[in-house]
C-alpha cells in the first residue's frame, strides 16, 4: 500500500509560482514511476507531469512544458518512499484545478490515469486573473 500526501496549493496571481509537493510512503521496496494529474470543475482528471524511479525521465502535458517541472526527491531509510514535486511557473487562469499525485509500480513512464494504482487526496490550485 502506497499512501500520497500532497501539499503547497494556494491562491496566486497569474504569472506567479508555486511548488507542490507530494510524500510518499509505502511498507515494501519496489520501483514507482509517479506524477501530476490535475481536474478542473466540470472537467475530467489531465495528465501533467510524470517522472520516472530514477528521475532520469520525465514527460509533460504540452499545455505545461516549459512552465512546469516535476522532481522527486527518493529516500534512503526504509519507512517514506520519497517526496515528488511540481514547480510550477508563469501561472495562468487555466492551470486552475485541483492537483493530485498518483504512484503505480512501472519502469515506464505513463500518462494516463487508469494506468495509476494509488491517488492522493490531492491539493487546489487557484490562479487569479
Amino acid at each position: 500500500q502506497v499512501e500520497l500526501v500532497e501539499s503547497g496549493g494556494g491562491l496566486v496571481q497569474a504569472g506567479d509560482s508555486l511548488r507542490l509537493s507530494c510524500a510518499a510512503s509505502r511498507r515494501t521496496v519496489s520501483n514507482y514511476v509517479m506524477a501530476w494529474f490535475r481536474q478542473a470543475p466540470g472537467k475530467e482528471r489531465e495528465f501533467v507531469a510524470t517522472i520516472s524511479w530514477t528521475g532520469g525521465n520525465t514527460n509533460y502535458a504540452d499545455s505545461v512544458k516549459g512552465r512546469f517541472t516535476i522532481s522527486r526527491d527518493n529516500a534512503k531509510n526504509t519507512v517514506y518512499l520519497n517526496t515528488v514535486y511540481l514547480q510550477m511557473n508563469d501561472l495562468k487562469p487555466e492551470d486552475t484545478a485541483r492537483y493530485y499525485c498518483a504512484a503505480k509500480q512501472s519502469i515506464v513512464l505513463l500518462t494516463t490515469s487508469d494506468d495509476y494504482d494509488y491517488w492522493g487526496q490531492g491539493t487546489q490550485v487557484t490562479v487569479s486573473s
